[in-house]
């Protein structure tokens, strides 16, 4: 990955990636984020939730009463507004391995079995490519801060 691709994508454009991970999520394509797809973008990150905690996240975040996520409720839920550059690049720069300026599947099972939650390389790969919105494989600081906002 060169420098070119890694900087592609200023902080300034955060809501930019949001949509883009929010209409990954938006399985049905309807403009917004139901309770099962909701579960589904939770399970892509390793949280397993029921159906009833999903509710109250929901509930939490849906500003209209509808039990459906809109960007706007999506954006508030993952507190995209509370988060620091900084932060996210210094939690980014824990996965890196040999100097490599992204996160492999490989340096993500190393963090995780670091953190005492070990994961097979494959659902690392799964882990990575639910976030992967260029389709490279690997996860830059963009596609890492949408995750870690989640």
């Amino acid at each position: 990955m060169t420098g070119k691709d890694m900087t592609s994508i200023s902080f300034s454009s955060g809501r930019e990636e949001m949509e883009r991970l929010f209409r990954k999520f938006d399985i049905n394509c309807d403009g917004k984020i139901s309770v099962s797809e909701l579960q589904l973008l939770m399970r892509a990150i390793g949280e397993e939730f029921s159906c009833e905690d999903m509710e109250k996240l929901l509930q939490f975040a849906d500003s209209d009463g509808t039990a459906l996520l809109d960007m706007d409720d999506f954006m508030r839920l993952v507190g995209v507004e509370n988060s620091t550059e900084e932060d996210l690049m210094e939690a980014f720069k824990l996965y890196g391995v040999d100097g490599q300026d992204c996160i492999t599947a490989r340096s993500l099972k190393r963090m995780l079995s670091s953190l005492g939650a070990s994961s097979a390389i494959e659902d690392c790969e799964t882990m990575i490519c639910q976030f992967d919105l260029n389709g490279d494989g690997v996860l830059c600081f963009e596609e890492f801060k949408a995750m870690m906002l989640l």
